[in-house]
């Protein structure tokens, strides 16, 4: 049944550097689950009343995930990336051309992603057109709101002989299957929508780049793929293409508005602006950057130039699939590049120096950030955006916050430092409850 009025206590984060409460506001929505009206103080006699003790917040939206990789989540994240990949990674993803497998993996995921608040959501899929099909179809069905895509990675040298496409050819028209097929099911405007997905620079052929960049510009799609994400991927694509990532997949035409890149760790000044006046955006991926990266993120250079940015779990580069724990550690990762790790070198000059970022902005960026980086209109509560949100109780005995009477401010920190899944007990997606009674 779709809401169409919710009074609430209520938090948005509607643009960089703004929190906004509502201490008593009605959410009025049409039958899209779009919001219409927004009124502090105003009632209607068929809202759904959140009590005392409950507040509502966006939807958060991830824009990393690896849907395949769920099985392994938390596993074997001692290995460098390549290691990680060829002996764990590939082998899981093959297993995908089994439907039935692919089925409970995926069902799993969402159910979870979506109890945990995650209410949109970047999925790379693999290299099968029909699992890729079937991630969409679940996804439609739960009603998370997903940008997925099937991965195209096709080089002999490189990939594995057992997961790897097996043309440059097979890896576009595969491509192409997905992205009609989602519009098939969806609509242009839907729930779903498809991305073209290059896994990265390294495991495509350059004619398999170029095709891509081709269907891109043909059906305007968005990209995503991984960028400058460790000393090894950001030196193996300058050595093998002489430009760097940012400007390679420039290069291929797959620089695009809304696409969104993962990581980002190693990126100069120069390839953020690239970036970023090509429309494209960052998935800050803290978690997986400190396992695999070898360096943290300079996330506050990237919002000072106005680079659209968002979290990501990395699931399962990363260790947990909530975005919760994405901001958590996008501050902790955050305040430690400002302010250094090394004690023998002298406090002045162990750090960056640059202003560590705090968990309101890291709100924003679960939120209506990670929005814009998709073009999305989800993310803060006001006129014309969708109904995506979740009642958070920050009472309930079985979860882990503990108020002691904050208000304000401090209690969004409370909530965002301490909520777990116990405490979400409603999650909308276009005004329809997904999760809850």
């Amino acid at each position: 049944m779709r809401l169409h009025h919710i009074k609430a206590h209520a938090f948005h984060a509607p643009r960089l550097g703004e929190v906004q409460e509502f201490t008593d506001v009605l959410i009025s929505l049409d039958e899209t689950g779009t919001i219409v009206a927004v009124a502090e103080g105003a009632d209607h006699p068929d809202a759904l009343v959140l009590p005392a003790g409950q507040i509502l917040i966006p939807g958060f939206v991830d824009l990393h995930v690896h849907a395949p990789q769920y099985p392994q989540l938390g596993s074997a994240l001692d290995l460098p990336l390549e290691d990680w990949l060829q002996h764990y990674t590939f082998p899981l993803e093959a297993r995908y051309a089994d439907l039935d497998f692919a089925r409970t993996v995926y069902d799993t995921l969402i159910a979870d992603m979506l109890a945990l608040g995650t209410t949109s959501a970047l999925h790379f899929a693999t290299i099968h057109v029909p699992a890729t099909n079937l991630l969409a179809e679940i996804c439609l069905s739960r009603g998370q709101r997903a940008v997925i895509g099937k991965v195209a990675m096709d080089d002999p040298d490189a990939c594995p002989d057992f997961y790897r496409d097996a043309s440059a050819t097979d890896a576009i028209d595969g491509t192409r299957a997905v992205i009609d097929h989602i519009h098939a099911i969806a609509g242009k405007d839907g729930l779903v929508a498809p991305a073209i997905t290059p896994r990265f620079i390294p495991s495509c052929t350059d004619e398999c780049l170029h095709g891509l960049g081709k269907l891109a510009a043909e059906t305007g799609v968005r990209v995503q793929s991984h960028i400058s994400e460790s000393d090894w991927q950001h030196g193996f694509v300058r050595a093998r293409t002489g430009r760097s990532d940012a400007e390679s997949f420039a290069h291929y035409g797959l620089l695009r508005e809304y696409s969104v890149f993962a990581h980002g760790t190693h990126l100069s000044a120069p390839d953020m602006e690239l970036l970023r006046d090509h429309g494209a955006g960052v998935a800050h991926c803290a978690a997986s950057n400190a396992y695999f990266a070898g360096a943290v993120f300079p996330l506050r250079r990237a919002l000072d130039i106005g680079l659209n940015t968002g979290l990501g779990t990395d699931i399962s580069g990363g260790p947990n699939p909530s975005i919760f724990e994405a901001a958590r550690m996008t501050v902790a990762a955050s305040r430690i590049r400002a302010r250094g790790v090394d004690a023998d070198i002298a406090a002045d000059a162990r750090g960056t120096a640059e202003p560590a970022i705090d968990m309101a902005t890291a709100f924003h960026l679960a939120t209506r950030g990670g929005a814009q980086a998709l073009g999305l209109p989800v993310g803060a509560f006001e006129v014309g955006m969708k109904f995506d949100a979740m009642a958070i109780d920050t009472l309930r005995a079985e979860g882990t916050i503990r108020p002691f009477g904050a208000t304000g401010l401090r209690l969004l920190e409370k909530v965002l430092h301490t909520a777990s899944r116990p405490n979400i007990v409603a999650v909308w997606t276009d005004g329809v409850q997904r999760v809850g009674s």
